[in-house]
């Protein structure tokens, strides 16, 4: 046999006696993974935000107007317009949505086909035109006459507000009665059977059985269409509401700031973000104490999680 065998020195040079041990397993020397990849997107992300940053600071802002105008009482004003509106459609959008996804998911041919109907022409058409209609209303019907309840010239009727109110509630209700008929289908039947079995109604079985249950599912996209809502609110400027964006609007063309108070519209319309934010969280998180085993981590309770998993172990 030619050469050497392994651990073995080789022949003639040196005796049994001078074998070397070795082991018959080689230790395994692991090398994590390099990523480049990240590090070089990295890099690129905080140059192309620095970049961003240096144009910004050598564009013609005054950013001092930025600070004044935050708390003007114009544009504050204008911010709790914004919240009303919101608050507001969205609550009419939400009765609108439960009525009109019932009477979807109702075996009665009429309702389910008055409530498709409902949404496909609300869906179908830009919030812009439903405003725009509803504020020039009066072109169609002058006076709008409930008989012995109710009768007054359509212009008096038809303010900015109640335009607003129906041009945005009346769209958010078909897109809410999509959103409640997909949790109340996601609730399994057999709810609704044993239901009607111990002799509850229909009605105290959707208000008290399905709804509670579809609830997990209908809030996440809710909470979402509310946010969404609050930006949504800037098109009522259109028919002479005066919201945020509006009132800062008009302090631009009146200060030659258009731009810096563009800055602190974006300011308010992401602290109310930021607020409702945070309250769709909480909603989420009580509505999933019947389906969660351990419910998420509030934010303070992750600041705690974390400085108990960073503090240093005591030694025994």
């Amino acid at each position: 046999m030619s050469g050497t065998s392994a651990g073995r020195a080789p022949e003639g040079t040196a005796g049994p006696s001078d074998e070397i041990p070795v082991s018959p397993y080689e230790a395994i020397r692991a090398v994590p993974v390099r990523h480049y990849g990240r590090w070089v997107a990295a890099v690129v992300v905080v140059v192309l935000l620095g970049w961003l940053a240096y144009g910004f600071s050598q564009g013609k802002i005054i950013w001092s107007t930025v600070g004044d105008k935050v708390f003007d009482h114009t544009v504050l004003t204008g911010l709790w317009h914004t919240v009303l509106i919101s608050v507001c459609a969205m609550a009419m959008g939400l009765v609108l949505g439960v009525l009109f996804a019932v009477m979807r998911l109702s075996k009665n041919p009429v309702t389910g086909a008055v409530s498709w109907l409902y949404i496909w022409f609300f869906r179908g058409t830009p919030v812009y035109v439903q405003l725009l209609m509803w504020f020039n209303l009066s072109l169609i019907f002058h006076t709008i006459n409930l008989g012995p309840i109710y009768k007054n010239d359509t212009v008096a009727v038809m303010t900015p507000f109640v335009a607003a109110l129906l041009g945005l509630g009346l769209n958010e209700g078909a897109y809410m009665a999509e959103i409640v008929r997909a949790g109340i289908q996601s609730v399994d039947e057999g709810q609704t059977e044993a239901s009607h079995a111990l002799g509850m109604t229909g009605v105290k079985t959707m208000s008290r059985i399905v709804l509670p249950q579809a609830m997990r599912v209908i809030i996440p996209p809710t909470g979402n269409e509310f946010i969404n809502m609050l930006k949504t609110s800037s098109l009522v400027s259109v028919v002479q509401y005066s919201e945020v964006l509006r009132a800062t609007s008009d302090i631009g063309v009146g200060s030659n700031a258009i731009m810096e108070m563009y800055f602190v519209a974006s300011i308010w319309y992401l602290v109310l973000t930021s607020v409702f934010s945070v309250g769709q969280f909480y909603l989420e998180r009580r509505y999933a104490r019947g389906s969660l085993r351990s419910l998420p981590l509030t934010p303070w309770q992750k600041v705690r999680t974390n400085l108990t998993t960073l503090r240093r172990p005591k030694v025994a």
